[in-house]
């Protein structure tokens, strides 16, 4: 019998997961990755193997309610009985927010799970339901080592100048801080990148999916990140707000036109390109739209990038290499192109062609700023986390 990691992502109706062989020496190879969605309403099962190839289905029926202890006994049975002698020997799980009380990966045992429910009151969106995950797991198999792994740990390196709000101490004392976030993301292109270009010292990241965010690291380590005490914060996300003056959600909660549930809601779900374009929060559906609206989503969503680039070029001291990852930054030629003719100030010059072709170098051979296209793999930085972690 061979050991495997499985690695959990908890959402509220769904539960992502990926299974990784945990004898093989010096890597972790990929066995299967999967997914359970719409778990209140029409649970269905799918899982591929490490190529992509689908390996299997199951349907609970329509009408149907599974809660996460369900969903995740079902999956680690059927890992159990289909990866030929691999037995799960311990589980990672990610958790967005790990508070003043872990800034590196943390086995779960005691209390943790009180203090990382406790902090959900500052992230509602997943920081409840990862938790939820590694609670139903620890109930469903009592033996099986987890451990958390958080994305606000990769930002404990920023200065206390960045991580402080202007706000008085008893306020701060709260937990009121720059948080940030897609922490586990910057980890792993942290260790990417010198792979690629291992004289950059000065390096922003953009990681741009459905969530989106921007990070400065100086020599690998985070020094600045768009995020702050919660990830509605920083740049405009698929249907996330992104930066709105405090001034204004004043004005609304004023004004009677949402109570601070529904502008929560609201600010989450509804804002962000899909407010803006007031057709889809997707990238894809709104590059092939020639709707103005959808063409102005696209231009603010680059603006604001703009921004964050020039301010965090003058935290670094400059800039020596630009990475793109996750979904948008990974796949949209057309917002990668945009970006970079904003930055060409910064000394960036992007090669049309390989931007076309999705790099991994974007850049031409004179640029000041290599530019490159990096994929990320979070569930990969999360199994060696866990192993690491149990191991030592």
């Amino acid at each position: 019998m061979s050991d495997a990691i499985i690695v959990v992502n908890a959402g509220s109706t769904s539960l992502k997961f990926a299974a990784y062989d945990a004898d093989a020496a010096g890597s972790l190879p990929l066995l299967c990755r999967g997914r359970i969605d719409s778990m209140q309403g029409d649970p269905h099962f799918v899982v591929q193997n490490a190529a992509g190839k689908p390996l299997d289905t199951h349907e609970w029926g329509d009408g149907q309610a599974i809660d996460h202890g369900t969903a995740l006994r079902f999956v680690i049975t059927w890992l159990e009985a289909n990866l030929a002698g691999k037995k799960v020997w311990a589980a990672g799980h990610r958790v967005v927010l790990g508070g003043t009380r872990f800034e590196a990966p943390a086995r779960i045992d005691g209390d943790v799970l009180d203090y990382l429910e406790s902090l959900a009151v500052m992230e509602p969106s997943h920081q409840i339901f990862n938790v939820r995950g590694a609670r139903a797991l620890a109930e469903a198999f009592p033996g099986l080592p987890q451990v958390a792994c958080f994305d606000s740990s990769f930002h404990r390196t920023m200065p206390e100048v960045a991580q402080n709000y202007a706000l008085p101490k008893h306020v701060r004392d709260t937990g009121v801080r720059h948080w940030g976030y897609h922490g586990i993301s910057y980890d792993y292109i942290s260790r990417q990148l010198p792979k690629f270009a291992p004289r950059a010292r000065r390096v922003i990241v953009a990681h741009l999916g459905g969530g989106a965010s921007m990070c400065a690291m100086l020599d690998g380590r985070s020094v600045e990140t768009s995020m702050g005490f919660a990830g509605v914060s920083g740049l405009p996300m698929a249907t996330r707000s992104g930066d709105v003056p405090p001034g204004a959600l004043f004005y609304l909660l004023r004004r009677k036109l949402f109570d601070d549930t529904s502008l929560e809601k609201m600010l989450y779900e509804r804002a962000g390109l899909l407010g803006l374009s007031g057709i889809s929060g997707d990238m894809r559906v709104l590059q092939e739209s020639q709707d103005p609206h959808a063409v102005a989503a696209i231009a603010h969503f680059v603006y604001a990038m703009t921004k964050y680039a020039g301010a965090y070029a003058a935290v670094l001291g400059g800039l020596d290499a630009f990475v793109f990852t996750a979904g948008i930054g990974e796949h949209s030629a057309p917002v990668r192109a945009a970006l970079c003719a904003k930055l060409a100030w910064l000394g960036v010059k992007l090669d049309e062609r390989a931007n076309n072709s999705g790099g991994p170098c974007v850049s031409t051979a004179d640029s000041g700023v290599s530019v490159w296209v990096i994929p990320t793999n979070e569930e990969l930085m999360i199994a060696q986390h866990t192993l690491a972690l149990l191991n030592s």
